[in-house]
């Protein structure tokens, strides 16, 4: 991961910058899980159908639309550490935890191959916690506490939804 600080002015935020690179590292493999998340999502909002259809197509815009908004928050702050965003598919394929699904499985799989996608992130969220601590990065930290809030909850709702 190449730093684009720039020569004239470099990032001097009172972390190293050997942290800043391993936390951008691990940002960058956070946003491509999101990223891969809201794909999933949004593919299944377009293509979920049965008797849950109305529930499922509402309850999966509002969280793609929710991703959306939280790729741009990942990658601001990856840039906020001085180095780019990783923004393209095959980058995103190197990077993420989260699978591709093929085909347009049922409505109940969809669910569960979310919970599997929100507990993902979640883990890879917390996996960058010990570099973050280590440089004392409380915005990295604070940007991960609402990141798993927001998907442990997530993931909690869909799961709920399997449940007879």
């Amino acid at each position: 991961m190449a730093s684009q600080t720039g020569a004239s002015l470099p990032v001097n935020i009172g972390i190293e910058e050997r942290e800043r690179r391993e936390i951008a590292e691990g940002l960058s493999r956070l946003l491509a899980d999101t990223y891969s998340l809201y794909l999933k999502t949004h593919n299944f909002h377009w293509n979920v159908t049965g008797p849950m259809f109305q529930t499922l197509h509402l309850m999966f815009e509002t969280q793609y639309t929710e991703l959306a908004l939280a790729v741009d928050l990942v990658a601001e702050r990856i840039r906020s550490l001085g180095y780019p965003a990783p923004g393209t598919y095959g980058e995103y394929a190197q990077l993420t935890s989260i699978p591709e699904t093929p085909g347009v499985p049922k409505a109940k799989e969809m669910i569960r191959l979310l919970v599997e996608g929100q507990e993902a992130v979640v883990r890879t969220a917390r996996s960058i916690f010990p570099a973050v601590e280590r440089a004392n990065d409380e915005p990295t930290a604070d940007l991960l506490t609402q990141r798993m809030q927001v998907h442990e909850k997530t993931a909690w709702m869909l799961r709920s939804l399997l449940e007879e």
